[in-house]
């Protein structure tokens, strides 16, 4: 494990020669931490991210035997598409995490159906204004070209999206890399967690992270490692 500064905030960056090995060691970051909130508050606020990287992750953290009933789960982001739809983070979740010990868990998910992305996110601020924030664990993924969450590169109006003091829970994302319209909690809501992993695998996420810390353009991650209240836990397998 290196620890390296950048700008205001330092990362820790955990090597693993495998992907069952990184899946392991992140699941037991991760109950530690909400173990911890339980302890210390009465329950444990969780958000994750979708796409297929965090299926191993998941698989361990659902086998873990803490004390899930108390546990909150929700979504970094979530495509404008219903829980049915194979590219839904919720049934991802939903398969991959929600099972075993963690099916008692509580999940709060990101997408309503609604007529518009933009009505979708109202409701998405009135529903999760009642969770008890702040998250005490989020875990981040990122593409090959620096997005994390949904905060892509080519989004309408980015600077709205990687505001860290914007006052909403959830913002509305379109971009044409991402296909569909998109759900994402605010920079504000992720960067004041207690505890942020961003989840990586594969040399092509290596590269795309050494891009972005270097001196350059600033990369979508490159935000979040700037903005964090405290320093961002980098897991990476080949």
């Amino acid at each position: 494990m290196a620890r390296e500064q950048l700008n205001n905030t330092a990362y820790s960056w955990n090597g693993f020669a495998g992907r069952q090995d990184l899946a392991a060691a992140l699941a037991g970051h991760v109950a530690g931490r909400l173990t911890k909130a339980i302890a210390e508050r009465g329950t444990g606020l969780l958000a994750v991210s979708g796409g297929t990287t965090p299926a191993k992750f998941f698989a361990a953290l659902s086998a873990i035997p803490i004390a899930w009933d108390k546990v909150i789960v929700t979504l970094v982001d979530e495509r404008f598409v219903p829980a049915s739809s194979p590219r839904s983070n919720a049934g991802l979740v939903a398969a991959n995490l929600l099972q075993n010990a963690a099916k008692a868990a509580r999940f709060v998910p990101l997408y309503h159906e609604a007529t518009s992305i933009e009505d979708a996110a109202s409701s998405d601020n009135a529903v999760l204004q009642s969770l008890p924030w702040p998250l005490d664990v989020v875990v981040l993924g990122m593409g090959p070209d620096g997005h994390t969450a949904s905060f892509f590169p080519d989004a309408d109006d980015l600077a709205t999206l990687l505001d860290p003091s914007s006052d909403r829970i959830v913002l509305p994302v379109h971009a044409t890399s991402a296909g569909e319209p998109r759900l994402t909690l605010s920079l504000a809501r992720i960067v004041d967690a207690g505890f942020i992993a961003l989840h990586i695998e594969g040399e092509d996420k290596r590269t795309a992270f050494d891009g972005a810390v270097a001196p350059g353009p600033r990369k979508p991650i490159r935000a979040v490692l700037d903005a964090a209240h405290r320093p961002v836990e980098v897991f990476w397998a080949p």
